[in-house]
Order: structure tokens, then sequence, then C-alpha cells
């Protein structure tokens, strides 16, 4: 049997009718707040450009709202352990509505960045709260319910975000396209203030905090995990966390595109990162209550489970980036259909995580992510092999399945994880694995955009870039060895992107325990 054994000792108890849906339903508007801004706003891009000019650092609402996201997620993390979810969720969520606000009000591109980081630091408590909030509602045996439900926020966003901008920017104007958040978290605040209550934060006898239950309802069994009476916040780690974050993802997202790896400015943010990550060792070696504790990354279980979703963030680059550009500049596809042939895997990836709990309560978390990455890394092998210029159902298949094996392997890691820690323990637990996951992203697009120009340069003798050239292919008739060139560098994105999960295949098989100690419920 599964390394969940442990776990499903519990006693046997009445089920008393209570809330908790009302706190899911604002858990999945929450995370819907969150997962609809990084697609809803790239196709009105135009639109905004048009109205408030700055076409040259348009690129910054994407990347400074991913930036600021990314690097306070570790610090809402710990916030949550210290303070409990509620608040910080609260705040978050106030944060990013007013950002949201902001922008809706931005008189010039430069306001616009300003307050899409003001989002972002509001989005960067939505998406590690809620997380670590699904795990402490609900027992072990009962959270692929939940998760798979915001795996599924998640898949519509990707597919209906992207129509929704454009319909707002087109019959409405661009600015709804923030102004339509408000109401929404409107009602996810109303629901989480109305319907959540956690238990007053004070010590137990056994040193357990019991963890939150929704209003009228039953409260989830507690796990081991001391408390302590007085909270205390190391701000000195979460002000140099966030800066090394800040300078190292910085450098990341605009090396190769704003200035040459090789240039001034890029050694110059690469040296200032690595500097403030060494003074960032040495504060929280220091600190009583540290923000990226070290026990994150000496226990073998979560140090595993980092990497392997790491590099699940490094290889979602392939399909996510590359593969659109992939299905209009070499099958000839337009934008629509282009995007249907990525959104399929958002049709397989939570259907197979809901079913993922079947094969994990018989052979355990890690092995079958090992199934999941597995299979992940064959599928993703396979993409260079489809005949050229091949037909659309032919990538649109190999994405479908590759949605059903990330999905067997993301939620059995995140569940498990989150059962080995205790409640003091699971939000930073959660928060650095969503950190090391939208790590991966940041440098996959670095990585994985080089090698495609890299490829593409080589192939045309040294001329232009891929975005130069799908921007030509989008308007005038090419040759057919431009098209060409650009199915070997996608190609090569996917060869990348198949290296990478043999990578994660390697960690959880070579670092991960084979049975997760899995905390008694």
């Amino acid at each position: 049997m599964g390394d969940i054994q442990p776990a499903t000792r519990e006693a046997a108890r009445p089920t008393a009718p209570d809330r908790r849906g009302a706190v899911v339903a604002a858990l999945m508007l929450s995370m819907a707040l969150a997962a609809l801004d990084s697609t809803v706003v790239s196709t009105a891009v135009p639109q905004i450009v048009g109205d408030l000019g700055g076409f040259s650092v348009f690129s910054w609402l994407f990347s400074g709202y991913l930036l600021a996201v990314t690097v306070t997620l570790p610090v809402y993390g710990k916030l949550s352990d210290t303070f409990g979810r509620k608040p910080v969720l609260v705040a978050g969520a106030a944060l990013f509505l007013l950002g949201s606000l902001l922008c809706a009000l931005a008189w010039n591109m430069g306001a616009l960045i300003a307050f899409r980081i003001v989002q972002g630091l509001g989005g960067g408590a939505l998406q590690g709260t809620v997380q670590t909030l699904a795990a402490d509602l609900y027992p072990l045996k009962e959270r692929p319910k939940i998760q798979s439900k915001l795996s599924t926020v998640w898949a519509v966003s990707a597919v209906a975000g992207p129509g929704l901008g454009g319909v707002l920017a087109a019959y409405a104007d661009w600015r709804w396209i923030f102004l339509i958040n408000l109401p929404i978290g409107a009602v996810a605040l109303w629901l989480i203030v109305r319907h959540l209550h956690e238990p007053q934060r004070q010590s137990s006898p056994s040193g357990q905090k019991p963890p939150p239950r929704a209003r009228g309802g039953s409260r989830v069994r507690a796990t081991r995990g001391a408390t302590r009476a007085r909270a205390r916040v190391d701000w000195a780690g979460a002000l140099t966390v966030f800066a090394c974050g800040g300078v190292l993802l910085t450098a990341l997202v605009q090396g190769g595109v704003a200035w040459p790896w090789l240039s001034g400015p890029s050694l110059a943010l690469f040296g200032a990162g690595l500097a403030l990550a060494g003074l960032v060792v040495v504060i929280e070696r220091r600190a009583a209550e540290p923000i990226i504790p070290g026990w994150v990354w000496r226990r073998r279980t979560i140090a595993a489970v980092n990497l392997a979703l790491g590099a699940l963030g490094l290889l979602m680059v392939a399909p996510t980036v590359f593969l659109p550009t992939y299905a209009q500049s070499v099958l000839g596809l337009g934008p629509v259909t282009a995007g249907f042939v990525l959104s399929v895997w958002t049709l397989s990836w939570p259907l197979s995580a809901a079913l993922s709990q079947h094969v994990y309560r018989r052979i355990g978390f890690r092995d079958t992510a090992l199934l999941g990455i597995g299979a992940a890394t064959l599928i993703l092998l396979a993409f260079p092999f489809l005949p050229y210029p091949g037909q659309a159902w032919q990538p649109a298949l190999l994405m479908l399945l590759l949605g059903a094996a990330l999905g067997l392997f993301q939620l059995p890691l995140l569940v498990g994880v989150q059962s080995t820690v205790g409640w003091s323990e699971r939000g930073t637990t959660t928060a650095s694995v969503l950190f090391c996951r939208q790590t991966g992203q940041t440098i996959g697009a670095s990585v994985f955009g080089a090698v495609a120009n890299g490829v593409l340069a080589a192939r045309l003798g040294g001329a232009g870039d891929l975005d130069s050239v799908t921007r030509a292919l989008a308007t005038e008739t090419a040759p057919e060895a431009v098209r060409d060139a650009v199915a070997s560098a996608v190609h090569a994105v996917y060869l990348g992107a198949a290296c990478a999960a043999a990578l994660a295949f390697l960690v959880l098989l070579c670092v991960a325990p084979r049975r997760f100690p899995v905390l008694t419920d």
C-alpha cells in the first residue's frame, strides 16, 4: 500500500453539516483572480499601448507582476505560519484589489507597470495562502478533491483569460480588464471574512496548534508542529530575500532581451544578486524565526519536491511560450486555433490530478510522481519527431497526453509534501514549493529563449531572432526555409524540456524517500 496509510487511521465521527463550501468558493475566486491576471492582459496589449504608449517597455506589464509574485511567496508563507492564514489572505486580496483599481486609473505606461507590481505583491499572498488553506481545511484523504478544483480554476483561466481580455478590450475598454477584478475580489473577501475562522494563536499543552475551520463546521484534526505565543518576524530577512529575488529575477527576465547576457547591466545585476544571496544566508542563520528556514532544504522530502517542481516550471515554458509560435508559424494556424492546440492540456491535467489519488494510495506519492514525469519525458521527446509541417491534431494529441502526465506528477507531490509537516510549517513549505516552480519558469523562459534564438540564427546564417522572424511570418509569405528554421528552434526547446523532465525524474529517484514521512492527522 502507499505511504498515506499512517494518516488515514482516524477515529470515526459523524460528519456534521458545515460551511466549508463557502470557504472553498472564496479560495477558488481568489485563485481565479491570480490565475486570470496572468492571461487576460496579453490580448489587450495593442489597445493598452495605443492608449498609453510605452511600447518599448510593455513587457514589464508581465515581468513586473511575475517578479512581485515570485519574490513575495517565501515572505507570505512565513507570515501565514506566524500570524495565521486569514489575515495574510485578507491583506493580500485587499492589496491585489487596490493594485487593480490603480491599474484601471493609470495615466501612462510607467504608472501601469508600477501598479501591476502592486497587484503582484498581493498576488503572491493569494497563490501561496490559498494552496496552504486547502491543505488546512481538509484531511489528507479529501485533499485531492479541493486541489483538483483549484487545478480546474487554473485550467479554465488559461482558456478563458485571453478571450475575455480580447472581448473587454474590443467592446468595452482595456481598463475593464482590471475593474472586473473588483466585484470578484469583493465577493471572495466577504466569504473569507464571514466564514473562515481560525483559532486563537495560543500554545496548547502538547505544543500543537489546531488548524482553521469553516464557520459552523468541524475543526480539521491538528498535526504536529509547535507554535509560539509571541510572534517573531524576521523583517530584515524578509527585506533581503525580497531584494535578492528581485535583482536575480530581473537579471534573468531582461538578460538577452533588454541587454546582452555579458553586458555591463547583466553582470552588475548578477553580481549584486549573488552578494545579496550571501547576505540572506548570514541573516537567516542568525534569525530566531528565519523567513527561509534551513529545514526547507535539509529535509529530503521537501528538498526533492522543491527541485522536482522547479524542473516542472522549467519544462512548462516549452508548450506555454513556444507551442503557439509553432502552431502559427509552422502549421499556418490562426490565433484561435493555435490557442486550442495549447489549451487541450488544460482538459486532461485537472482530470488526471483528480484521479491521481487512486494511484498514490496504492504505490505512494513518489512512485506516482515518477510515473507521471517519466511519461512526460517520453512525450516531450516525441515532439521533435512530428512530421513536418504536420497536422494540428498531432501536437494537440501530445499536449493532451502531456497534461495527463503532469497532473499525475504535480498533485501527488504537492499533497504529499504538505502532509509531511504540521500546521506551523505548512505555509513555509507550500510557499517554498511554489517559489521554486515560479523560479523555474523564469529560468526556463531565459534559457529556452536563448536556445531558440541560437538555433534560428544558425539555420538562417545569423539573421534575426525568434520574435522578429515570427512577426515577419505573420505579415508576409516567408520562404519554406524560414518556417523549417522555426520548427527546428521549437524542436530544440522541446528537447531541452525533456531534459528538465528527466532531471526531475532523477531527483525524485535519488533524493526523495520512497515513502513520504506523512504525519498522522
